[in-house]
């Protein structure tokens, strides 16, 4: 891969059947449709996962079949910060680590309560550096169980550390993600890769030098985009690009609505054998949710059309 490449990675959604157990069937379709697509690589047990909603058990099944169903076609990297001690937290990541993915991913907010000081966040992550051994990490500025945003400072820190190869980025502001990407361009040699999670920040985040993007549009759109991700940099695709900024951020509010049955309203309209079943969200989508959405699928087929993409699926 070019140093300079940029990549698409989606937070996967799980598919589960109507017994709410995870539909490791759909799960390879859906995954064969992301590589379809063209994606860099899977984000896999995350927050579209419905992470907090399924087992430890069920955590490590579900990343083990993705990493032998895509047998290295591309990296995968998974969440594994979880139990209450820090102790608790680096059995969890060998675990995940065993399942033998690219990086095991820390929740930021796993490693200090709200109110804590950063000073406590950072003894807590020299800590689990130290109890897992040289395990390759990242970061994920998760919304949940509370967002813990990095500070460019204290990512400078952890930068410096070199345990850290990935970084998924919420803070949303430009501005913010811009501060952090010139840090990380201060470490020489670094292994970093950056990948912002909101979409409307696409082409500004890519143009300042993020590695990629990583947002819940990719479980709607992947092939958008895939399509950014390749031709945000690219001078002679400038007006386009400019465009399909100003048309993924328009319906962003749309697909965060009933998240992620939303996600799954929408891939079962594009042919994928996708229960509308969630763990996290119970409710039915409503009939205006349903209508946003249709609306949404036209648009996006229509940016297809203009941009001469090739469908998926």
């Amino acid at each position: 891969m070019m140093a300079d490449e940029k990549k698409f990675v989606p937070v996967m959604i799980t598919p589960f059947d109507q017994k709410l157990k995870i539909d490791l069937s759909g799960l390879s379709r859906l995954i064969d449709f992301y590589l379809a697509a063209g994606v860099k690589g899977f984000f896999a047990n995350c927050l579209s996962s419905e992470m907090f909603s399924i087992t430890e058990d069920e955590r490590i099944e579900l990343v083990k079949f993705i990493v032998d169903y895509v047998k290295g076609a591309v990296p995968v990297v998974a969440t594994g910060s979880f139990g209450f001690s820090i102790k608790d937290k680096s059995e969890s990541i060998r675990k995940i680590y065993d399942a033998r993915v690219n990086a095991v991913i820390l929740i930021t907010s796993h490693f200090a309560g709200a109110e804590d000081s950063d000073d406590i966040l950072l003894q807590n992550f020299e800590n689990i550096f130290k109890l897992t051994d040289k395990i390759p990490l990242g970061l994920y500025e998760c919304p949940a169980p509370y967002k813990r945003i990095i500070s460019p400072e204290i990512f400078k820190i952890l930068l410096n550390t070199d345990r850290l190869i990935y970084h998924k980025d919420t803070s949303i502001n430009p501005e913010k993600v811009k501060a952090k990407l010139e840090t990380l361009k201060e470490i020489k040699n670094n292994k970093l890769e950056f990948y912002d999670a909101h979409s409307p920040n696409a082409m500004s985040s890519l143009q300042l030098g993020a590695k990629g993007m990583s947002c819940i549009s990719g479980n709607f759109y992947p092939e958008i985009m895939v399509w950014m991700c390749n031709n945000a940099t690219d001078p002679e695709k400038r007006h386009d690009v400019k465009w399909l900024q100003s048309e993924i951020s328009r319906v962003d509010p749309v697909i965060h609505q009933a998240y992620p049955i939303s996600a799954k309203y929408f891939l079962k309209k594009r042919g994928l054998p996708v229960h509308l079943i969630s763990r996290t969200y119970i409710q039915e989508l409503t009939s205006e949710q349903k209508k946003n959405l249709d609306i949404v699928y036209s648009d996006f087929l229509g940016w297809c059309e203009r941009l001469k993409i090739k469908l998926a699926i």
